[in-house]
């Protein structure tokens, strides 16, 4: 049943590895829970009753309440996925009450900080292959907002310096255009000089970035770097691709570009993921306002 349900996620509903891999771990957890609970391994007699001890549990070995939030998700997709199948007529997900989540902004770097990332006098690159890559990793990660995966998997052939645009198959195989400006087209020209060295010039390759043993790079490669060169330049907490990607949205929103565009770039399903960079200008106005007027 639970790899009938993985395989219609994964084939017909076009679900990410990592969400894939997530939800199978999820269930084997509750599977487990329930067999340990109740001796039963009967998903299909599942009760609401089942599915709140479960999460209360979760909550007592102090997991937080987002993560709490996303097992239940996946048992609600998962109970749905029995309804359709015919399994089982009521979902027992819906009678439970989801944890309270604390709202968190989104964590960005600061434009002086990114100006200084790819400032000489500030950082400090290299030469040859290997350096030219990491920095447009980052660039590129900057320029454009993409998440991990979609780096990884960027094709020579969607990268256009002609008609300065790149295009991303995202969640779901949902294809999206983004453009970027002539620094950016520089650096990728440059990079691909620097790349003829390490495969026939001939023959780019299928994957934009690669290694210097000309094979795909891996996520933890791009991860690494992004680590590294972040940790130069800011003390925050967090230095993933993931604050990148805020931090274009950020910085896009900061000087005046459409909410709409916005989301469409990122490749949002909807406006409500896309609003949330909206609370970070929010909260610098705040600053500003509290540390420039005199009556604040």
């Amino acid at each position: 049943m639970i790899n009938r349900f993985l395989q219609y996620i994964e084939f017909e509903k076009r679900y990410s590895p990592h969400t894939v891999t997530a939800y199978r771990n999820d269930l084997k957890q509750f599977l487990d829970f329930i067999k340990t609970e109740y001796g039963s391994e009967d998903l299909s007699s599942v009760s609401y009753q089942m599915v709140r001890l479960w999460l209360s549990s979760l909550m007592e070995q102090k997991l937080s309440a987002r993560s709490v939030n996303r097992k239940k998700t996946t048992l609600q997709t998962f109970f749905k996925y029995l309804i359709k199948e015919g399994i089982i007529s009521e979902n027992p997900v819906k009678r439970v009450i989801s944890p309270k989540t604390s709202k968190r902004l989104p964590v960005y770097i600061e434009e002086s900080q990114m100006e200084s990332l790819f400032c000489e006098e500030h950082v400090d690159f290299g030469k040859g292959f290997r350096a030219m890559r990491d920095r447009l990793i980052l660039e590129m990660f900057y320029a454009t907002g993409m998440r991990l995966s979609e780096l990884v998997n960027l094709k020579e052939k969607d990268v256009h310096t002609g008609l300065m645009t790149v295009r991303i198959l995202g969640k779901r195989n949902k294809e999206r255009l983004i453009p970027f400006g002539n620094n950016l087209k520089k650096l990728i020209e440059r990079y691909r000089e620097e790349k003829k060295n390490i495969i026939a010039p001939s023959n780019p390759g299928e994957y934009f970035f690669i290694t210097e043993n000309g094979r795909k790079i891996y996520q933890k490669l791009a991860y690494r770097v992004v680590n590294y060169y972040l940790s130069i330049i800011t003390t925050a907490k967090k230095k993933s691709p993931h604050v990148l990607r805020h931090t274009f949205a950020t910085h896009m929103l900061n000087k005046g570009a459409d909410l709409n565009a916005i989301k469409e770039i990122l490749g949002h399903a909807n406006l409500t993921a896309t609003q949330v960079y909206t609370h970070n200008t929010i909260e610098k106005l705040k600053t500003i306002y509290k540390q420039a007027h005199p009556k604040a």
